[in-house]
Parts: C-alpha cells; sequence; structure tokens
C-alpha cells in the first residue's frame, strides 16, 4: 500500500483534528461534555477519538510535533470506562 506524503497543510489540519480529539476525551472523562447522554454514548465517543488518536500518532512523517498531550490521551481513553 502506497501513501502519499502530506504536505505541510495537511499534518497542520491532522494536528489540529488530533487536538479536538484529544478536547473531546479528556471533556467527557471529565465530565464537562455529555454528561446528559448515556455511558454508551459516552464510551462510543471516547473510544472513536482514542482510535483516532492512535492512528494518526502512528504515521511516521510527523516532524517535531509535541505528541505528549495526545499519547496522554490515548491512555486515558484506553482506561475509560463510562459509567
Amino acid at each position: 500500500m502506497t501513501t502519499e506524503a502530506r504536505t505541510a497543510e495537511q499534518l497542520a489540519q491532522d494536528y489540529s483534528a488530533m487536538g479536538d480529539s484529544v478536547a473531546v476525551i479528556t471533556d467527557i472523562i471529565a465530565g464537562n461534555s455529555q454528561a446528559d447522554d448515556s455511558a454508551e454514548d459516552r464510551q462510543d465517543s471516547v473510544d472513536r477519538n482514542t482510535q483516532h488518536l492512535e492512528l494518526m500518532v502512528a504515521k511516521e512523517d510527523w516532524g517535531s510535533e509535541d505528541m505528549a498531550a495526545t499519547n496522554a490521551a490515548i491512555s486515558a481513553g484506553n482506561g475509560y470506562t463510562a459509567s
């Protein structure tokens, strides 16, 4: 499978989208988002965003972008169980 290199604009857009996923995960776990949704819906949102981050962080064409918040959100998301 051949993948084309991402442009600087695509990299910036992808990194920004990762930040959005970090925020979703963090806010749901903190109880600041989707608090009125069912546990199943909250779990689904965290799982989808965690999977997105795992796929994106695995890409090999990142430059010097800081992945600390991303990796922390992946860890938190993988450990999250909605109740």
